[in-house]
């Protein structure tokens, strides 16, 4: 949350004493960001880690497993810290350029140091595709800005409780929180895209393509179909609401609104999944 708060900061100050703010700014990001990354690590272990055993550092190949929505988690995260920590060091005074890129750098190392745990946890280890989704959530944030100085294509996120869960709480989540993170049945995973960047269109108003993927307890398809589960690919179609086109003079009602902005809200779509083709008013 510091640093989302930092993100929304504006620099009101007179030139003869920007250097001096700029320095402070600088030494508060590098301390808050400290702070900001050990905490997450510790609460990530809690989290995830913290019922496997530890081994030696070891690679596993898991592209296969639950239909790639942990890829896709993978890739949202590493747009968001790109995003995030580029806005962070442009507040304390680093061009929008060099932020970009030192931002996205910070992002794959964040996300890079996720992969070395898993590669020391027992029932885990390291992945090449994660690391390529890595890059990819990089690429996406990194990308844009070098084509047209802004972004128009927000990877989203939503999520609804499922019956999976409590099947097997102890991989896909007790409680809400952990489902939320765990039950890859109940994650959509979407790209938003701004649609009045490209031509007339309602600036609160954007156009988005979801992937989902449901009938998972365990992680591979013949395993899922030996214990009887029917494991498939949800695609989407729909509306996405832009919530960063309302702006306000509340720095920190404009934090809350970039939050809230990472996850599509409920709202129409159409479900195309096992060859038939469903419409939903409200899709979350």
């Amino acid at each position: 949350m510091f640093l989302l708060i930092l993100c929304t900061q504006v620099v009101i100050a007179q030139p003869d004493s920007l250097q001096h703010l700029y320095k402070k700014r600088q030494k508060a990001v590098i301390i808050g960001s400290s702070g900001a990354y050990t905490g997450s690590m510790v609460a990530l272990t809690a989290a995830w880690y913290s019922q496997s055993n530890r081994q030696s550092f070891r690679f596993f190949n898991d592209a296969r497993e639950w239909k790639q929505m942990d890829k896709l988690g993978h890739t949202f995260s590493a747009f968001q810290i790109s995003a995030i920590s580029s806005a962070t060091w442009q507040w304390s005074g680093m061009s929008k350029q060099k932020s970009d890129r030192l931002g996205s750098l910070i992002s794959l190392g964040i996300m890079s140091s996720i992969e070395v745990l898993d590669g020391f946890s027992a029932g885990y280890g390291a992945s090449v595709s994660d690391v390529v989704a890595n890059a990819a959530g990089t690429g996406l944030y990194w990308g844009q800005q070098a084509l047209w100085n802004e972004t128009r294509i927000y990877p989203k996120y939503s999520f609804h409780r499922t019956r999976y869960a409590p099947i097997r709480p102890s991989l896909l989540g007790h409680g809400l929180a952990e489902e939320m993170l765990k039950d890859y049945n109940g994650q959509t995973q979407w790209l938003s895209v701004d649609m009045d960047k490209f031509m007339r269109f309602p600036k609160w108003l954007n156009f988005s393509l979801g992937m989902g993927a449901e009938g998972m307890v365990y992680a591979t398809d013949a395993s899922n179909r030996n214990a009887g589960y029917n494991p498939y690919r949800k695609f989407f179609v729909g509306v996405d609401f832009d919530l960063t086109a309302f702006k306000s003079k509340s720095k920190v009602l404009n934090t809350l609104i970039y939050v809230a902005n990472m996850v599509r809200l409920p709202a129409p779509a159409i479900e195309f999944s096992q060859h038939k083709t469903k419409g939903h008013w409200f899709y979350f």
